[in-house]
């Protein structure tokens, strides 16, 4: 999304420039008076909650703690979702009161959805990990930097292929069809030298999922936006989403994004987020339910039950290829309270913030989302997944089935 910005001339008198400095200074400080009251308001007012008692409560405490719009969040187990609450308002200087059916951007969480398409197409034997560029693009062979003709699926999905976290996406949005534009960002980056070697280093890279997309595309002959939605959502029975930014333009009708500052952003609905050529790196949206059939699947599919393929395939997407923890659209961590292994990944288009933790050896998950970006949003998230862990540990022990005593 760009910002809008005035540029003055240069053909201004200094006593005219003294006058607008002495304007824009009265200005800011309206609006810092202005922001300061809305955090007040955020941080010392009880704000309305829907769903789960425990839960919100829980939420609640950390949303005024933080001065954050509204926090929801789920816990969900192998069975499915567990439950679900939600504290807060739709936007930060309105009454409207967010819901536990409202929609929420999950950034960067696409990419494990990103990543589950790719799989299940290598299982499928429509690709290979180690199919590289040039062998998807053979036109684009010849305007391509050696190293990257060799860059494989995985490295791409691993973070791992040499390339830049973004490009200039806003130049993409006007070149036709939106998977011609992935193929163009290809194109542009694939032109330059590596910033590493690939293979040798993890460099996050937005880019190296949307060249991901791209590949996947060109094999399926889809839109990666068709293939997610009829390769991984439908058979998940996920239907309550969407790509881009959430609600109808100029209606409250699902959270508003606010800046890391807390300030509302100008607009709403599908176009205020990332341009549609970002899409395998972070534009879906979706209720939590919704969400939560997805990372479900991603807690039964390690033990052969998944919806989507064998338990090699989510290995293949969970497990990391580094000392780092680094998997394909996950992190991977030791943490107590997970028992050993647990999944990690975070999403934000610096509108909202998404935070997933995956405990698979202890068979349950906490999805929590924020109507804000930034670092106040983080630790709002991630202080909400602290302090539901004992509330989804006791609902993951009640999911379990019961082991008969021995007579």
């Amino acid at each position: 999304m760009k910002p809008t910005h005035k540029a003055f001339g240069c053909g201004f008198t200094c006593g005219l420039l003294a006058a607008l400095a002495g304007l824009v200074a009265i200005a800011l400080t309206a609006e810092r008076a202005k922001q300061g009251a809305m955090q007040q308001r955020l941080s010392d007012t009880t704000a309305p909650v829907d769903g789960d008692a425990d839960i919100t409560r829980a939420i609640e405490a950390v949303r005024m703690r933080h001065a954050v719009p509204a926090l929801a969040a789920a816990v969900v187990t192998g069975n499915g979702l567990a439950a679900v609450g939600a504290a807060g308002w739709r936007r930060a200087d309105s009454d409207v009161p967010v819901t536990v059916h409202d929609s929420w951007h999950l950034g960067s969480d696409t990419k494990a959805m990103t990543a589950m398409l790719a799989a299940c197409l290598v299982e499928q034997g429509r690709l290979e990990w180690d199919r590289t560029l040039a062998e998807v693009f053979p036109e684009a062979v010849g305007g391509m930097d050696p190293a990257f003709r060799r860059v494989t699926l995985r490295q791409l999905l691993s973070h791992r292929a040499g390339f830049p976290a973004n490009l200039r996406w806003g130049d993409f949005d006007s070149q036709g069809p939106v998977h011609e534009a992935r193929v163009a960002a290809l194109i542009e980056a694939a032109g330059a030298t590596p910033e590493d070697p690939p293979g040798s280093v993890f460099r996050y890279s937005n880019l190296g999922y949307v060249i991901a997309g791209a590949m996947l595309e060109r094999v399926l002959n889809q839109p990666w936006e068709a293939a997610i939605t009829t390769r991984i959502f439908r058979p998940l029975g996920m239907s309550q989403f969407g790509f881009g930014g959430v609600g109808t333009p100029g209606k409250l009708d699902q959270p508003w994004g606010h800046r890391a500052n807390g300030q509302p952003v100008e607009g709403n609905g599908p176009a205020v987020d990332n341009p549609p050529v970002i899409g395998p790196a972070g534009r879906v949206h979706c209720t939590l339910q919704t969400w939560a059939l997805f990372i479900a699947d991603q807690l039964r599919g390690p033990h052969g039950h998944g919806a989507l393929g064998t338990a090699d395939t989510y290995d293949a997407v969970q497990t990391p290829v580094d000392p780092e923890g680094h998997a394909l659209g996950w992190v991977v961590t030791d943490r107590g309270w997970a028992g050993g292994r647990a999944l990690n990944h975070c999403g934000s288009n610096t509108m909202n913030y998404a935070n997933a933790w995956l405990a698979p050896e202890r068979g349950f998950a906490i999805l929590v989302v924020c109507n804000q970006g930034g670092d106040a949003a983080f630790k709002a998230t991630d202080d909400a997944v602290a302090a539901l862990i004992p509330f989804a540990q006791r609902r993951a022990a009640e999911a379990r089935p019961q082991t008969a005593p021995t007579p």
